[in-house]
């Protein structure tokens, strides 16, 4: 079976790497937990079971990561994942912590997995790379990507049964494929749409109200009205004109699925700003047409009037019904 790991949430994922290396490693891997710098990491000490060969197994410490993300098609060679001039990248940011447990003697050897795609010669290139930052040997690191992943899960197909990747337990994933359609709409007939045609829409609670009935901090709504108020009116006559019906339903597909997963899965948010972030994040990570330059803000403006036009969010008016 293939997954969609970047539909996992973080703690799915490691869950799933626990289980796989207690098959590579042994049964007493120690599963994630988070170290006083704040990383997360699981461990084994002893003899590999498999891991490199049942020949030749690793012994020692060995210090494993799991770096998950929610974007489509991603690789280790993209320049927030490695870079060999910036710190501040997901492996940059894990190199100190790395250099640390090797000078302690508390890593003998490095495991890496991610849900990204990874090449032969990224993997030679980070390996010795890691290998001359860390002071590790370069046969004691390993990297393992979506492909070997997908390798080691059809030589253990128990593993995913172990790891319950149970649907419900996901994380706010909305499919960013419907609002695309309607930013690049948005963004080729904007200049035709005449701006500030007539008042916002009337919302059915305050602006005030809804940001408390939705716990979004009074910072934020005021930085989002200032941003993106006036961009309202016109993404509001853009999705009324007869011509533009089609994407108006889109439009109305895409509102339907942001509120039926925040919904669900607002517990676990504190504040609405968090969601909102959130969705934007996710959006530009898994869309590489909502992520383009031009379309940034547009996205921010069109998710702002799905909350002002209260599409999304709560409104008040249960209490009524």
């Amino acid at each position: 079976m293939k997954f969609a790991y970047e539909d996992l949430s973080d703690d799915q994922f490691e869950k799933l790497v626990v289980f796989l290396c207690q098959r590579l490693l042994g049964i007493s891997v120690q599963g994630f937990a988070k170290g006083p710098d704040g990383g997360r990491d699981a461990k084994f000490v002893g003899t590999a079971e498999l891991h490199p060969s049942k020949a030749a197994p690793w012994v020692g410490t060995i210090i494993v990561q799991a770096k998950h993300t929610n974007g489509y098609n991603r690789n280790f060679s993209e320049s927030d994942f490695f870079s060999t001039t910036a710190q501040n990248t997901v492996l940059g940011k894990e190199i100190p912590r790395i250099k640390k447990l090797r000078e302690g003697k508390q890593l003998d050897h490095y495991m890496l997995f991610a849900n990204r795609r990874l090449a032969g010669n990224a993997q030679s290139e980070i390996c010795e790379y890691l290998a001359a930052q860390c002071g590790i040997p370069s046969s004691s690191i390993y990297l393992c990507g979506l492909e070997q992943l997908e390798v080691w899960l059809k030589t253990f197909p128990d593993v995913a049964g172990k790891a319950d990747l149970d649907p419900v337990d996901s994380p706010l994933i909305v499919s960013p494929d419907d609002l695309a359609e309607v930013v690049q709409a948005l963004a080729r007939q904007k200049e035709g749409v005449s701006a500030l045609l007539d008042d916002p829409p009337t919302t059915r609670v305050t602006y005030e109200q809804k940001n408390l009935l939705n716990n979004m901090s009074a910072e934020y709504a005021k930085a989002q009205r200032k941003k993106y108020l006036k961009e309202t009116a016109q993404i509001r006559a853009f999705l009324s004109a007869p011509e533009n019906l089609e994407l108006l339903h889109v439009y109305e597909s895409v509102v339907d699925e942001f509120e039926l997963k925040i919904i669900a899965k607002r517990k676990d948010y504190q504040t609405f700003d968090e969601v909102m972030e959130y969705l934007v994040d996710l959006l530009f990570n898994r869309d590489p047409v909502l992520r383009q330059h031009a379309h940034k803000r547009l996205t921010r403006a069109v998710l702002f009037y799905m909350y002002w036009n209260c599409d999304i969010g709560e409104v008040g008016d249960a209490e009524t019904d």
